[in-house]
């Protein structure tokens, strides 16, 4: 057996004889102390764990690599404790400092010995904390990424509310610039409520619509197709002068959608389709 590969069967070995003391050293630092309703029965089990991802890392000889499989079975830990400390309100780097206190433990176990064996290991069970500490900044980064595409989904959706405006008669109204995400959400949320509400009419108010370009006309055609599907008459509304103009240059047909200029344009013709008139207070 190579020198390096002693060092590290005996770095190893090392970690695993003091598993349950270095785990409740572990247990004390805030990077676990911090987490609520953190069971403790459970804390312990994760700790243990992570001893033994960095006993096997430092034994194999791969305690450099954050890929070893080694750290397989840190990664599930890894992850909660990023996503813990994410949903805290801590940076993923701030995430991955916190994890350096785990060394401390670890070294102290080799801090009475001055033989060259024990340089060696204490290096390598620095870079094994190192390795977790990168593997806990990719997933921490993986889980922002994640809260961002949530909190993304959530403001579309919000941009995109289905108000009823009459009995049957539901309106969107889109403000902003339309994409394809926008447009599908906004499809979605409009036939899901003309199913719940058994909707008669939708309108679809662009009024708020900066540009009309061929993607985004050709988004508002299948919206309105799909409400026609679902039994739903479909009416657009908002096209102001300009937008109209645009459409005829760019050639787009919406010979088989009812337009109004205006949403209570639309209004008036949806009321007009349920028999209803409405007049001004005084008149007959």
């Amino acid at each position: 057996m190579r020198f390096e590969d002693e060092v590290g069967a005996a770095a190893g070995d090392l970690v695993l004889e003091s598993r349950n003391a270095i785990s409740e050293a572990w247990l004390r630092l805030p990077v676990f102390a911090r987490r609520r309703g953190y069971d403790e029965e459970q804390a312990v089990a994760d700790c243990h764990a992570l001893v033994s991802a960095v006993a096997e890392a430092v034994r194999d000889g791969r305690a450099h690599d954050p890929a070893s499989p080694a750290f397989a079975q840190a990664k599930p830990i890894l992850s909660e404790l990023a996503d813990a400390r994410a949903r805290a309100g801590v940076s993923a780097a701030q995430a991955a400092l916190e994890l350096n206190d785990l060394k401390a433990p670890l070294l102290e176990l080799l801090v009475r010995r001055k033989d060259h064996a024990a340089h060696l290991e204490a290096a390598l069970l620095s870079t094994a904390v190192d390795s977790l500490r990168l593997l806990l900044m990719d997933l921490a980064l993986n889980v922002g990424s994640d809260v961002i595409a949530a909190q993304r989904q959530q403001l579309m959706e919000l941009s995109t509310p289905v108000i009823t405006l009459w009995k049957g008669v539901l309106a969107v109204p889109l403000i902003g610039t339309l994409d394809s995400a926008r447009s599908q959400t906004a499809m979605e949320n409009l036939l899901h409520a003309i199913v719940d509400q058994r909707a008669e009419v939708a309108i679809l108010d662009i009024t708020g619509v900066p540009t009309i370009d061929t993607m985004v006309a050709q988004h508002l055609l299948k919206t309105a197709m799909a409400a026609r599907l679902m039994g739903a008459h479909c009416i657009i509304s908002g096209i102001r002068p300009q937008i109209a103009q645009t459409m005829v240059q760019l050639g787009i047909d919406l010979e088989e959608v009812t337009t109004r200029a205006s949403l209570s344009d639309a209004l008036a013709f949806a009321l007009d389709r349920f028999g209803v008139t409405v007049r001004k207070a005084g008149q007959s």
